[in-house]
């Protein structure tokens, strides 16, 4: 099986039917060979940094080509220099967006989202936590109607209500 990531962040929380669960982000190499020394993290996800690296290298020479070439095709066509490199920006532009996407089919995730059920114990431990934070855990009778129905299908609400009167009484 695949160990996560060490250190790696919770990707997303999944809770799904009524039991929640807890999705964790893992590495998809074999657990004996996991070599995590070129993993840099990146706007909240974790990314290779060779991979990365490599990804601007060919976002720099396919936008920066593209501009270059359609400021020499724009200059026969367009008498107005100003409008011609305007142009060329546009399609500079545009190649970012190639570039990106080429990258991505390139270089793919190095994680897999894992859903694990956790358990009711862990729940309340850190529903107490979030009570003691600054603000609290507010009240699920303050929720908007779509939010507390999208808690009870999720089995949530009957927690958070449950965390709510414990705070109330211990106050």
């Amino acid at each position: 099986m695949n160990d996560p990531i060490p250190g790696s962040l919770t990707a997303a929380q999944s809770l799904g039917g009524h039991a929640p669960r807890q999705a964790t982000q893992q590495h998809s190499a074999s657990a004996s060979t996991v070599d995590t020394s070129h993993l840099v993290e990146v706007w909240g996800d974790t990314v290779d940094s060779r991979h990365l690296a490599w990804s601007v290298v060919l976002g720099i020479a396919i936008s920066l080509g593209a501009f270059m070439v359609a400021n020499r095709i724009f200059a026969l066509f367009v008498h107005d220099a100003a409008m011609s490199r305007a142009y060329s920006m546009l399609v500079g532009l545009l190649a970012c967006l190639v570039a990106g996407a080429v990258c991505a089919r390139l270089f793919k995730p190095k994680r897999r989202v894992v859903e694990e059920t956790a358990d009711s114990a862990r729940l309340q431990s850190v529903l107490d936590q979030l009570a003691t934070e600054p603000g609290g855990l507010g009240s699920v009778a303050d929720l908007p109607p779509a939010v507390a129905a999208e808690m009870k299908e999720l089995g949530l609400y009957d927690l958070f209500a449950d965390a709510e009167r414990r705070v109330k009484e211990t106050v």
